[in-house]
């Protein structure tokens, strides 16, 4: 018999690392001992509830242990676990609730009123609800209640690394929003490329700013410190002083985040007097870091670790270690070690010549099984070889490292050159006063298309469309210089935070 699914993990490090810490959480320091115990006492009161193996246990609520407790403990009966986004709205959590068939929810008590609402509409009854505030629930039952009234449980379901393990949604910038189903094969790899390629020990002290609803905290952080003993520092939210405050006071050895979060931390009043003088490690995803935040971190003797993911590969596909970072500028990394990349052209052959753009596909244990209830869509996502077709659009140099160009979807197409919008954020990013960017292509009677910027300003900050232009012409081509801006408050953004740049579109164009 091969190997057991997540569900065994912390019952085998309740062993292996008997007395360390493996969660501290406010003013809480749980070991893997004792969660362990909570994790085996909440499956048996799930089970009690009537979760069987292959049903979907859903969870709606920030950062805090019950978030890991239910994972775990879903997985120990070989049930399906179904993070939600707490930004979501709620017809938006009834239909993913329904989509996906989900028959529990456990939610905070802080969004019991989306959970109630969105969990009457699906007809997923039974809610539990984790860390209540003083009060009643009606019809929910209380989640310490049923821990403490549980016994651990006898015996839990052995689930092969090929079976379903999670449901992560992806962000549905286009049409409704498509499940993607993550096997136990799939989580465990991606947790081993990333103990290798970020060098994760038992002795990382992981903060997680992040929200684990999002493959990247959970995927790129969580489970990784979990697998190999490793201590999580769970901050509920982020908060850029909080955090900062957190790596002193807590003595954090790991982070990652988005560009932005890094961001907002630099330029917290509290950024000057802080030591972080105890990380280690940064990893940030999502968009490359503007130079002056790297400048900033680096004021303080720090580097980061960058790479490129997406939900359908648990997420990552490619790592770039800090180390190799300034050897490789602006390329997202090397393949994760058991994983591969490959580069598609636009005439439909395999790539073969460093610097040729084309389709990234990738194959690889972690690798997701498909879209839940969407057989064709599972279908048109892969190569007739088996490769995951993901839809960005990158470049490899001499030595296998990849660039990231754009989406694909989101190429501009002018006068017959194409125009990668995320290489002229880039450009415009690095502008003083800047906070935000997105550039999308908008018609135009010459050219087809051109491209247009709208932009975020730091408050009391000015910036003319004379302006940008000229501080562009240094940098860019002048076909990718857009000669029309917008500055806006705010982005349009989806659930998970990215910028709608469909929305953007219909406006501007």
């Amino acid at each position: 018999m091969g190997p057991d699914g997540i569900g065994g993990w912390i019952r085998r490090r309740a062993v292996k690392s008997r007395g360390r810490t493996a969660i501290v959480y406010r003013d809480r320091e749980i070991t893997y001992e004792e969660l362990a115990d909570r994790i085996d006492r909440l499956a048996s009161a799930l089970r009690e509830r009537g979760v069987e193996p292959g049903e979907r246990v859903a969870y709606l609520g920030n950062n805090h242990p019950s978030f890991v407790e239910t994972m775990f403990a879903t997985a120990r009966l070989g049930a399906i676990f179904l993070p939600l986004n707490t930004r979501l709205s709620i017809p938006e959590l009834e239909f993913q609730l329904a989509d996906s068939g989900a028959t529990l929810l456990v939610s905070d008590a802080s969004l019991e009123v989306q959970a109630c609402g969105a969990a009457a509409g699906a007809g997923c009854a039974r809610i539990v609800i984790a860390d209540p505030d003083p009060g009643p629930h009606p019809g929910a039952a209380d989640y310490e209640t049923l821990i403490a009234g549980a016994p651990p449980l006898d015996a839990s379901a052995r689930t092969g690394l090929d079976e379903a393990a999670m449901i992560l949604y992806t962000s549905g910038t286009t049409g409704r929003p498509k499940g993607a189903i993550l096997s136990h094969g799939n989580l465990t790899w991606n947790a081993i490329n990333a103990i290798v390629d970020y060098d994760v020990t038992s002795r990382t002290r992981q903060l997680l700013i992040s929200p684990l609803f999002h493959v990247a905290s959970l995927g790129m952080g969580l489970l990784p410190a979990f697998l190999k003993g490793a201590t999580v520092l769970l901050q509920e939210r982020f908060v850029p002083g909080e955090s900062l405050a957190a790596i002193e006071r807590l003595g954090a050895t790991a982070i990652s985040g988005v560009p932005t979060t890094y961001q907002l931390m630099m330029e917290d009043p509290a950024w000057p007097a802080t030591d972080i003088s105890s990380l280690e490690s940064m990893t940030c995803g999502g968009s490359p870091v503007p130079q002056k935040v790297v400048d900033a971190y680096a004021e303080r003797g720090l580097a980061f670790s960058g790479g490129y993911g997406m939900t359908e590969t648990s997420p990552g596909v490619v790592a770039m270690p800090a180390w190799h970072a300034g050897d490789h500028p602006g390329a997202a990394g090397l393949a994760h070690f058991f994983s591969d990349y490959r580069i598609r052209g636009t005439d439909g052959d395999l790539v073969a010549t460093a610097g040729e753009r084309g389709e990234i596909e990738v194959s690889g244990p972690n690798v997701f099984l498909g879209y839940w209830g969407r057989d064709e869509a599972t279908r048109e996502a892969f190569t007739d070889d088996g490769w995951l077709r993901t839809g960005d659009v990158g470049m490899s140099d001499e030595d296998g490292f990849l660039t990231i160009a754009d989406r694909l979807k989101d190429m501009i197409i002018s006068g017959g050159e194409n125009i990668y919008p995320a290489e002229v954020e880039h450009a415009i990013a690095a502008i003083d006063g800047v906070t935000g960017v997105a550039v999308i292509g908008v018609p135009d009677a010459r050219w087809g298309e051109v491209p247009y910027a709208v932009v975020t300003l730091a408050p009391g900050r000015e910036l003319t469309t004379e302006e940008l232009v000229a501080t562009l012409r240094e940098r860019l081509a002048g076909y990718k210089i857009p000669r029309r801006m917008s500055v806006v408050e705010e982005f349009p953004r989806t659930a998970s935070g990215k910028v709608r740049k469909a929305a953007l579109r219909e406006r501007y164009a």
